[in-house]
């Protein structure tokens, strides 16, 4: 059950929102043992976001998953969110920054994975 939490500053049309969502859903394949099917993502737009005094487009997103990962599919995987809201956002991959967090117990339909 992976789920990705993008919050950016950009402000994003409803397509170039689907078009993130749907990069996301084919770049989480970089994680073995993750696939689309129970993938769910969220994209937040048009935040008032500051870093280091700066208010530059930005972006910060988050990665949950279901079990563990290797750094190396994670640094894979943070390139493509990285290159996905620089083309689609216009983010630069310097402004853009990915936490990955793994989750031991996930509940879903009245039970745990």
């Amino acid at each position: 059950m992976p789920f990705i939490n993008v919050k950016t500053s950009a402000k994003l049309s409803e397509q170039l929102k689907l078009e993130i969502e749907n990069r996301l859903t084919n770049s989480i394949s970089l994680l073995p043992g993750k696939t689309s099917n129970y993938f769910m993502c969220a994209v937040e737009d048009n935040l008032s976001m500051m870093f280091h005094g700066d208010k530059s487009s930005m972006a910060f997103v988050e990665v949950k998953i279901f079990g563990k990962s290797t750094r190396a599919a994670y640094t894979d995987l943070a390139a493509a969110i990285c290159d996905i809201m620089e083309d689609v956002a216009g983010v630069a991959t310097d402004c853009c920054y990915v936490k990955f967090e793994e989750v031991e117990n996930w509940g879903f339909n009245k039970g745990l994975f």
